[in-house]
């Protein structure tokens, strides 16, 4: 398997871990070092034990469903469905993975949605 098929095959895992609550399974493809970042809050998480930690104690019911993953050798970028209850959201999540197959960086934006700025109603349709 090629750099980009492994990185692929990870970050689906990566999502599959989270979803499941399997925290011993997504430890094992995480460096010990990894930093997660989430630049909306400007907060930083370093270290595999302290993003567990975050992930174990996150409040809610929340669910995650890869809408797409995009690899190129051995970064990927995916687009989740993101539900907590009746909620939905959309969130990217940025992921650089090692030569040895292990995550050890993680950008997570969560995009609000918003109404466009007046005037471009003519070039653009809503759905």
């Amino acid at each position: 398997m090629d750099n980009t098929a492994a990185t692929r095959q990870t970050a689906h895992e990566y999502v599959d871990r989270l979803e499941s609550r399997d925290w011993p399974g997504l430890a094992g493809l995480l460096t010990d070092d990894v930093v997660y970042e989430m630049p909306q809050t400007r907060e930083r998480i370093r270290g595999r034990d302290d993003f567990l930690r975050f992930n174990v104690d996150y409040p809610g019911d929340w669910h995650l469903r890869v809408r797409r993953v995009v690899a190129d050798d051995q970064m990927a970028a995916l687009w989740l469905d993101v539900r907590d209850g009746a909620e939905q959201q959309d969130a990217c999540v940025w992921l650089d993975v090692t030569e040895d197959g292990l995550i050890s960086r993680i950008v997570d934006y969560w995009p609000e949605p918003y109404d466009p700025p007046p005037g471009r109603e003519h070039l653009t349709e809503r759905w």
